[in-house]
């Protein structure tokens, strides 16, 4: 009687096992898939990429460039951000992320109007903080590549997600010291983004602080994120960091910010993503005069 309800049991149960197999068997093809795109991406060299500019808020000169690199539209990765998600889980990163500075260095330099290749712009280059102290890295290596291309360490900046955590602070610290010493530059990107954003900035020390789109959007309307804009502009003032404002993408939330007395902005209202570096402008319909203490904005309309 026992024997027969154990496999009674054990009958019952089979469909859900055999559902959970599919389902396991299914994500993984769906893996393998995805990876397969990747690794073709990378032997292919198909991702595009862009060059987003950074504005002086005051004088609207161009500070520099963002590099952007999208992968092509396909059925593994909906968006951007999934593909750079499913990079960040592989045993690819280190490789990806290689390929990835590479694509950005040389873009530039190929694409740059001959005509600006010596005017010191900066170019912010992305980067995963955990591939700097990666074993696999071989010390010196970005800087062989920028002598073959002709670029300056001093034009380059590393730009370090919030989102990719640093677990050892002091020894991260010792680790950008180094690529400091080579003339390098480093900005913290999503700050304000909730990502461990004290901690960062405190032990870092980085020469620039980028601040999350989420705390842009709509900052004219919203005294708390003017409050928290304030607490960040305190400790930078404090640090000698410059501030970078990113996701721009309306008149009055650029006028609010050049108020504030925010150095530098990025986003849509400034310069969208573009295949060359291309230098940024104010939007047409908005005038500037100096005035004592700042600059004034008015409608082109009045």
């Amino acid at each position: 009687m026992n024997k027969t309800g154990t496999l009674s049991r054990k009958l019952a149960a089979l469909p859900q096992y055999l559902r959970y197999m599919s389902g396991r068997f299914r994500d993984e093809v769906q893996e393998l898939g995805r990876l397969s795109v990747l690794l073709d991406i990378m032997e292919h060299e198909l991702l595009n990429t862009y060059f987003q500019p950074i504005l002086h808020l005051r004088s609207g000169e161009t500070l520099g460039h963002e590099a952007l690199n999208r992968p092509p539209a396909s059925p593994q990765f909906p968006s951007t951000e999934h593909f750079y998600d499913f990079a960040g889980r592989t045993d690819q990163m280190f490789r990806f992320e290689q390929y990835c500075r590479r694509m950005s260095l040389s873009r530039y330099v190929e694409r740059l109007p001959e005509a600006e290749a010596g005017n010191g712009e900066l170019l912010f280059v992305n980067v995963q903080p955990g591939v700097l102290y990666d074993p696999r890295y071989k010390s010196g290596e970005t800087v062989a590549y920028l002598k073959e291309l002709g670029l300056a360490p001093e034009r380059i900046v590393f730009e370090l997600t919030e989102r990719q955590a640093v677990q050892d602070y002091i020894r991260f610290e010792k680790v950008l010291s180094h690529y400091r010493e080579q003339g390098f530059r480093i900005a913290v990107d999503d700050a304000g983004s909730g990502y461990n954003s004290l901690k960062t900035l405190v032990y870092l020390k980085p020469e620039f602080i980028k601040l999350d789109k989420s705390l842009i959007r709509g900052i004219h309307t919203s005294r708390e994120q003017q409050e928290l804009l304030g607490l960040v502009r305190e400790y930078a003032d404090r640090s000698s960091t410059r501030v970078i404002a990113e996701g721009i993408e309306t008149a009055p939330e650029l006028h609010f910010l050049q108020m504030a007395g925010v150095e530098y902005g990025q986003g849509y209202a400034l310069g969208r993503p573009a295949h060359r570096p291309e230098r940024g402008a104010f939007p047409s319909h908005v005038l500037q005069y100096p005035v004592k203490g700042g600059w004034k904005h008015v409608s082109s309309d009045r």
